[in-house]
């Protein structure tokens, strides 16, 4: 991840911070957050409000032609946007520049198919096979197998709640560490 502490006044990391904070544990977590989103250029909102806009109305991931035709920039603005937006966590993308995860979206094919409002997408995990009907406020249902027995699962989702209640969702990560390594989490 970039650092951006050097150009914005109070964004600095633990390690430079005056106090260890120890009375507070969440401030640091605080403190980078708002730090990663100060390095998101007003433009870059745009650009990445256009590529989700993209993402839903293709099915797929958009490239950096389509988003750079929609927005009406050059395609290196698009990169550069989306750079800082992989930098904030507002996406991620591949080792390639494209885009790997528009979260609830993934670009590539995962174990997560989701059916929602007539049409599907890929979701990156469980918990973002929940979050495509959410976020298109649809209902929605999705695919999947147990990683215990691998028998198949089928879960539906009505007025934002899975039909099956006995349904578990176990994440081995804590959240606050996701993003070591967001790829396989």
């Amino acid at each position: 991840m970039a650092q951006t502490s050097k150009s914005r006044p109070g964004c600095q990391g633990p390690q430079t911070s005056r106090h260890a904070h120890a009375h507070d544990p969440d401030r640091t977590i605080r403190k980078r957050l708002v730090c990663r989103i100060a390095a998101v250029e007003p433009d870059d909102l745009k650009v990445r409000n256009a590529t989700y806009r993209r993402f839903v109305e293709l099915g797929r991931a958009p490239t950096v032609a389509d988003v750079a035709a929609t927005v009406g920039v050059a395609e290196d603005a698009v990169r550069g946007s989306w750079a800082r937006l992989h930098d904030a966590h507002a996406l991620v993308l591949g080792d390639d520049g494209d885009l790997r995860m528009v979260n609830p979206f993934a670009a590539r094919p995962t174990d997560f198919r989701v059916d929602a409002g007539g049409r599907s997408w890929y979701a990156n995990c469980a918990w973002d096979a929940f979050g495509i009907g959410a976020a298109l406020h649809v209902d929605s249902e999705f695919e999947t197998h147990c990683r215990d027995c691998d028998d198949a699962l089928r879960v539906r989702i009505r007025d934002g709640r899975p039909d099956d209640p006995r349904l578990v969702f176990h994440v081995l990560v804590p959240a606050a560490q996701w993003w070591n390594d967001i790829g396989s989490t």
